[in-house]
């Protein structure tokens, strides 16, 4: 085999930081989730304190060609998250499956082919059968349009915080996000100082997250407008305000997920300048 598996974070990084910056668009998952984890252990060693014992070690993993050569596959499990996969060929994510068939998985999620080849061997060796959660776009930001839509962006603050907890927590019940927990999310993404709201006449009306940039990347989201505020152009306007916030901060590119089964969704970035590059699939495996 020429996968390699590991828990160890350093390790990774040194491994495969080259490959993930060499390929954002492709490795924007998992860019973010590593500089996510990054920032914990930093937090962590910096309290003098350990994670719980009940909370499993992140696994990575990295496939080079037989003969040697670069990275060329990557992965990364939050466990007990599903799989996330990197940018490979279906082939190695063939080969991943063949390497983890014994260990038990709920899922997959990474480019639509890779992700299809690894759950088909999968399925074909653990036995089971395989449901799509999500089908989603990869969007890039071109040029942008901002739309005229009343009122001004804001940074979140922390007197914001219930309103963000609730929103994040309404998100995630109408997409199926499978946040792990979304008070802790938004608690994060809080302190972190990436999200913000749109404001119309001193009350905000939506919510837009922006991630760091990391190899000249940032992606957009979540994106969020409660069902009563929709129709009036803030989705639309708010996801303007953090990729203008993207490109001030010194991104290349600029990048969001879309639920392709939403049209209305999708035809506002593309409204607002972003360009179909790609699609990703989340997978789940059940009994």
């Amino acid at each position: 085999m020429t996968w390699i598996v590991s828990e160890s974070l350093d390790e990774y990084t040194e491994a495969v930081g080259d490959f993930l910056a060499a390929h954002p668009l492709q490795n924007t998952v998992l860019l973010t989730i590593v500089d996510r984890l990054a920032r914990r252990a930093a937090d962590t060693e910096a309290a003098d304190t350990k994670a719980a014992d009940t909370e499993v070690a992140p696994r990575f993993g990295w496939w080079r060609p037989a003969g040697g050569g670069p990275v060329e596959g990557a992965f990364v499990q939050t466990r007990p998250q599903p799989l996330r996969l990197g940018r490979m060929t279906p082939a190695v994510a063939v080969e991943l499956a063949a390497l983890l068939a014994g260990e038990p998985l709920t899922g997959v999620s990474g480019g639509a082919q890779d992700a299809e080849a690894f759950a088909a061997a999968w399925v074909a060796a653990a036995g089971g059968s395989v449901r799509t959660q999500q089908r989603l776009g990869l969007y890039r930001l071109g040029a942008l349009a901002v739309p005229q839509v009343p009122g001004r962006i804001r940074p979140a603050e922390a007197a914001d915080r219930a309103l963000v907890v609730d929103w994040f927590r309404a998100f995630d019940d109408e997409v199926a996000s499978g946040m792990p927990d979304p008070v802790r999310m938004a608690e994060r993404r809080l302190a972190e100082g990436v999200l913000h709201l749109w404001e119309d006449g001193g009350r905000p009306v939506a919510l837009g997250g922006v991630s760091p940039v990391l190899a000249g990347m940032v992606r957009i989201g979540p994106i969020y407008t409660p069902p009563e505020r929709r129709g009036r152009g803030y989705g639309g306007a708010v996801t303007a305000g953090v990729s203008t916030e993207g490109l001030v901060r010194g991104a290349d590119d600029v990048l969001l997920y879309a639920d392709l089964a939403n049209p209305v969704s999708n035809s506002v970035y593309r409204k607002l300048g972003y360009r179909l590059v790609g699609e990703s699939l989340e997978l789940e495996f059940t009994d």
